[in-house]
């Protein structure tokens, strides 16, 4: 079967989506990094913890629509050549880093959420984001705090592997296998084009 250009590559809201998360991902881990390691005195601490929060509820958004719009946009084909083990690998890879990205704002929600210090959070300063109410009034919430801490330290780890793993696979297949999973993620002008509906 022959497929058209348009149909081997991602549309303009996947390709969208697919970068701004990617975007917001590596702002977010290296903010997270910088803030971790200033003390509480620190004039940027709080700011910066506020905008990894914020950054972190944008993510979980974006993501919550990328996976949506794939459920009801069936993605490009793979290429024809693949194996059945590289499909199963590019299909985990992509459910994994998806998972991974909605489970890091989860538990750092959880984890401002069991703080002792009840610090509010405001989205981009404008947004109150409450604490959820379970976990702030549990009697074990500092348990809580560090189970969390550690699970989304763990997972932002566990992220960054999908992340470095999905980067690699993509150079292999371009520079190596020499396919169209790299440039069908890519914006090209046929795809603003088909947009415009010229």
């Amino acid at each position: 079967m022959q497929w058209r250009n348009s149909e081997r590559r991602f549309g303009l809201v996947a390709l969208s989506l697919h970068w701004l998360i990617a975007a917001f991902f590596l702002v977010m881990l290296a903010i997270g990094v910088t803030m971790t390691r200033l003390p509480l005195t620190d004039p940027w601490t709080f700011p910066l913890y506020q905008l990894h929060k914020s950054i972190g509820a944008t993510i979980f958004l974006l993501v919550c629509a990328r996976v949506a719009w794939r459920a009801a946009n069936a993605p490009p084909p793979l290429p024809a050549a693949l194996k059945p083990y590289e499909r199963a690998l590019a299909l985990a890879t992509h459910w994994g880093l998806y998972a991974a990205l909605l489970l890091m704002p989860l538990t750092g929600w959880m984890i401002v959420s069991a703080s002792p210090l009840g610090i509010p959070t405001v989205l981009y300063g404008l947004v109150p984001l409450p604490h959820i109410g379970f976990v702030a009034d549990h009697p074990q919430k500092a348990a809580i705090e560090t189970a969390a801490s550690w699970t989304h330290w763990t997972i932002a780890i566990v992220a960054s592997g999908f992340v470095a793993l999905h980067i690699a696979a993509a150079l292999w297949h371009h520079f190596v296998r020499r396919d169209d999973v790299l440039t069908r993620m890519l914006p090209s002008r046929d795809l603003f084009r088909e947009r415009n509906g010229t």
